[in-house]
């Protein structure tokens, strides 16, 4: 019998039983308890066969039982039956032994041993147990269900799963796939370092490299993204194990490129595209134009200057000085790129020209406001779309790159602060007058000219960012509803702090969907539709009380936190609004190929 002590799990598992390992456990141990049972009814029978018969009623336990008497005995022939006389009595015949009560049938401690054990009763002829009959095999499986976990936590699960909730679900794998796998390797690579060059995020990389490998048949790949490589290890049950390595060491503004590899990911998982064609596709996606030439973009950062200066309260000359300021930093830039200077040093001496700049005309005597001038130029120099990428990876479990991404931007941000210090000293050294910063009297313009402002100002900034020409409407438009989503939460009583956050969340939410839509990434539209939302003024006031007021340093410090406080929070809405949308789109996409198989 059974000790009670819980399952034995030194028992071992047959071929042929479930593969739950609580449910076989269980089953083991009542086959061992029948096996048992069934033993102890065999020897309760044995023994009793083997034990003195019961006596008849009536006669003495110890009485020897009379022996039958033969015909010899009988009449005296010497064991020759007596002829029948006539008219002779009939001899009578002995007394037949009295037979032996009938044994109960020792069943009784084994009948209940099986009702508590198994709740099945009976045995059979022979004296055996009735065995229970097999189990319903669909009762069966219902247990093993209510049984097994969803995700054991012993077994890893297939990394095709990482593609559950985006647009690459249920990839399609190609009839024609080349049975070479390093090549299939090396295009990954070659895609990936094209995705980190163009700005996109380690979870977009991620997941376009494991749909890529998956739809051209390597099913066996791992992928481990960091700040600056990426790294591939393909190792299947049978054949060749590869283990590659690349390293990205530029980076360049190439919204457009970000969104044409995307959809060549897209037609890849879709199973139109073979190898060699997607090979040929990159290569031209790499070597093709960006969209805008240099003088357009230039020209596009000084009108997004100009226009943001309008939006914040600004004069018309201030709008004018912004727009000059800004296309002198565009050519500092450039040159800075050419002379392979550091960006950190080429940001600050950009920002150092914007902020001088404002300070000469200040002390000229000009009707501007330098702190709104300072603030719209140097809001394209804000690293607002790596705060995102940063926050996104921080999220979604790339702790590495999070780190490296917000080490980055925060040396961008350094680097505008250094500047700004640096132009208001230098000012301050050559007798330029003092600026107020906490009188600024901005100048009203009507609301409908605000929402102009508003998606006439993102449409030039997505241009800087080289977004392709028919993306630029649908930015402006989910800068439009970003704008207005924004007045109504203020209107509803939400501090200035916070109502940033909740606008960036229903802009990422609508860049998810016009993405999924116009077939390109989330933040190809998200990144430059948030630009309005950023503190520009903000970090301008408290780098000015930081330099210049020294007895109340501790407010400017907490505004410049807040600042930074706000960005990160932008950020944080884009990312919580593309969460949001992203089971959505899933499920739309996994509609659209629930008729695709997927191996």
């Amino acid at each position: 019998m059974s000790s009670g002590k819980g399952p034995d799990t030194t028992t071992p598992a047959s071929p042929g039983e479930d593969p739950n390992p609580q449910v076989s456990s269980i089953r083991r141990v009542q086959t061992r308890e029948m096996v048992h049972i069934a033993q102890a009814l065999k020897d309760a029978a044995a023994h009793a066969q083997s034990a003195p018969g019961i006596p008849h009623a009536g006669i003495p336990k110890d009485a020897a039982v009379p022996a039958k008497p033969s015909a010899a005995a009988a009449d005296g022939s010497g064991g020759k039956p007596a002829a029948k006389r006539p008219g002779s009595p009939r001899p009578a015949r002995p007394a037949k032994p009295a037979r032996p009560a009938r044994r109960p049938r020792p069943t009784t401690l084994a009948q209940d041993a099986i009702n508590a054990k198994t709740g099945q009763v009976g045995v059979t002829s022979s004296g055996a147990p009735a065995l229970p009959p097999r189990a319903n095999p669909a009762a069966r499986r219902m247990i093993s269900r209510l049984l097994a976990s969803d995700t054991p936590p012993t077994q890893a699960f297939n990394i095709v799963e990482r593609l559950k909730g985006t647009p690459y679900a249920n990839p399609k794998v190609n009839a024609a796939k080349d049975a070479s796998a390093r090549k299939t390797l090396e295009f990954a690579l070659d895609l990936a370092e094209t995705m980190f060059r163009y700005g996109a995020g380690a979870l977009e990389v991620e997941t376009s490299v494991i749909a890529v490998t998956a739809a051209l048949g390597l099913s066996h790949t791992d992928v481990d993204i960091t700040n600056q490589s990426i790294h591939l290890n393909f190792s299947p049950p049978e054949g060749e194990s590869y283990s590659m390595l690349r390293v990205v060491r530029s980076w360049t503004s190439n919204f457009a490129g970000l969104a044409q590899v995307h959809r060549l990911v897209s037609d890849i998982v879709a199973g139109g595209v073979t190898r060699q064609q997607s090979v040929d596709r990159l290569r031209e996606v790499s070597r093709k134009p960006k969209p805008f030439p240099r003088w357009m973009i230039a020209s596009a950062a000084g009108a997004f200057a100009a226009f943001f200066v309008v939006f914040i309260g600004g004069s018309l000359m201030g709008a004018a000085l912004a727009f000059v300021s800004s296309v002198a930093v565009g050519q500092i830039l450039k040159y800075a790129a050419r002379w392979r200077v550091p960006e950190f040093f080429s940001v600050a001496t950009a920002t150092f020209v914007i902020t001088a700049i404002a300070v000469l005309f200040h002390a000229l005597h000009a009707p501007i406001d330098p702190a709104l001038v300072v603030a719209g130029g140097i809001l394209l120099l804000l690293p607002s779309s790596r705060f995102v990428s940063a926050l996104q990876d921080a999220i979604n479990g790339f702790p590495v790159t999070a780190a490296g991404r917000f080490f980055s931007a925060g040396l961008t941000y350094a680097a505008i602060l250094t500047g700004i210090m640096a132009a208001l000293v230098s000012g301050q050294l050559l007798g330029a007058p003092t600026l107020d910063v906490s009188a600024i009297d901005p100048i009203s313009y009507p609301g409908w000219l605000l929402a102009v402002l508003v998606v006439v100002a993102v449409i030039a900034g997505a241009i800087t960012e080289q977004s392709e020409p028919k993306l630029l409407l649908p930015t402006g438009a989910i800068a439009l509803l970003g704008y207005l989503i924004l007045l109504g939460i203020q209107a509803l009583g939400v501090g200035d702090r916070a109502s940033p956050a909740v606008a960036a969340t229903f802009v990422g939410m609508a860049g998810r969907w016009v993405a999924y839509k116009m077939r390109a990434p989330q933040l190809v539209l998200a990144a430059p539709a948030i630009v309005f939302l950023l503190p520009g003024l903000m970090i301008f006031r408290s780098m000015y009380g930081i330099v210049f007021d020294v007895a109340d340093m501790s407010s400017a410090m907490v505004e410049m936190f807040t600042a930074f406080t706000i960005m990160m929070a932008i950020a944080g809405g884009v990312v919580f609004g593309d969460t949001l949308a992203r089971p959505l789109i899933g499920a739309e996409a996994l509609a659209e190929r629930r008729n695709i198989r997927r191996r």
